[in-house]
């Protein structure tokens, strides 16, 4: 008897995704189908509690079983590769996730998680900065392809068993994840200028560091834009030491 591939891979896969809905084939043992089905969901389970650990810890065991779960059973992933996971994952939150008890923070925490883990493994490098920052003013700079300014409405870093706010504060959290020399993803939390001057830098590709702080400090209307322009410059002079922007040539 010819047997349809297609069709028996999709009830195969269907039970596997959501066995409270969708029977299992009849002819594969259950206790075989079973073994499949926990041995693929608890795969996934646990890449998901490994790259989102704050997460897995505000939520009770029930919690979590059901986000998950509905993101298996729901969401149909555009990668093979494990890595992609954890992308794949915030854009369930983003555009397929509808439950209103959901934390309201959920998916800026999910995607706060995420950037550590894919900086971490970002395939790009970085060389030491070898121009002196005492004569970054004449310089031009761009930012590093290993850091990455963040803006969310709730403090995402701050979030723990502890910490569960429902509502954002008033001022958004401005944040610089980075991948150092050593290979090591850190956060620094900044203000709103720096977060600013970081989009100049970004949105220009290269700029004189002078014409990045001289635009900021117009933008801002401050009644005395050289405080701007002296401050501006020391937080510039401090991200090339940790080389969140790179030194380039003279302008």
């Amino acid at each position: 008897m010819s047997v349809d591939f297609k069709t028996k891979q999709l009830e195969f896969t269907r039970y596997i995704r959501d066995p409270a809905i969708n029977p299992a084939p009849a002819d594969v043992k259950t206790e075989r189908m079973a073994m499949y089905r926990e041995l693929i969901f608890n795969n996934i389970e646990g890449f998901l509690a490994g790259n989102f650990p704050v997460i897995r810890k505000i939520l009770d065991d029930r919690q979590w079983f059901e986000l998950t779960q509905d993101f298996f059973s729901k969401h149909r992933s555009k990668t093979p590769y494990f890595s992609e996971i954890a992308e794949e994952f915030l854009d369930y939150l983003e555009n397929e996730r509808a439950n209103p008890s959901d934390y309201p923070f959920l998916l800026e925490l999910a995607h706060y998680e995420w950037v550590e883990m894919a900086l971490s493994i970002a395939k790009e490098d970085i060389k030491p900065n070898q121009q002196p920052s005492e004569s970054l003013l004449k310089h031009t700079v761009k930012l590093s392809p290993l850091a990455w300014p963040l803006v969310y409405q709730f403090p995402v870093q701050l979030i723990s068993p502890e910490y569960l706010p429902l509502e954002p504060p008033g001022q958004p959290t401005c944040l610089i994840a980075y991948r150092d020399q050593d290979d090591e993803v850190k956060f620094i939390e900044i203000n709103p200028m720096t977060y600013r001057l970081l989009e100049v830098v970004l949105e220009h590709v290269q700029i004189i560091t002078e014409d990045c702080l001289n635009q900021v400090a117009q933008e801002s209307h401050h009644p005395n834009p050289d405080l701007i322009i002296t401050g501006g410059l020391q937080i510039l002079k401090d991200l090339a030491e940790k080389n969140v922007i790179s030194v380039c040539g003279t302008g």
